[in-house]
């Protein structure tokens, strides 16, 4: 597949999938072995009904989770996206009770498409300015009060 097509399909799920809430856009766009490396899952995704799971538990915590798109690269089998997200934490997250906080949060997710597929994701974000944004873990400045 080109690059503009495999840029598509991860922007498809970005607009569709994260931003609707679209979690059977999962079945269609990704393999169903899929492996998401992420250092700040709770949980190892290693096939499309476990990224079910990871999505649903964060669209759960953030029902109202938006993605910008701020970078979408495409070379060869693989895209990367960076992207700036938004939430209010009003769900149930990681067992973390609803603060009804705002976070922003950056991050990257470099995608390898294999056969028109999603393949594997490698995902870096800012899990610890989120915790702090929602009250979870003190900001460096809250701990000297």
């Amino acid at each position: 597949m080109s690059t503009e097509h495999n840029k598509a399909v991860v922007r498809r799920w970005i607009e569709q999938g994260w931003n609707a809430g679209d979690l059977s856009l999962i079945d269609e766009l990704y393999a169903p072995d899929v492996v998401q490396h992420d250092p700040g899952t709770p949980m190892p995704v290693t096939s499309s009904e476990a990224l079910k799971m990871y999505v649903g538990g964060l669209l759960a915590g953030f029902p109202d989770i938006h993605f910008a798109i701020d970078d979408l690269v495409a070379e060869g089998d693989k895209v990367l996206w960076r992207f700036t997200a938004q939430a209010t934490h009003t769900g149930t997250l990681m067992n973390i009770p609803p603060t009804g906080k705002r976070a922003t949060v950056t991050g990257m997710a470099l995608f390898r498409l294999a056969e028109d597929k999603i393949a594997e994701v490698w995902v870096n974000f800012d899990t610890l300015g989120m915790l702090q944004a929602i009250g979870v873990i003190p900001a460096p400045d809250q701990g000297n009060h």
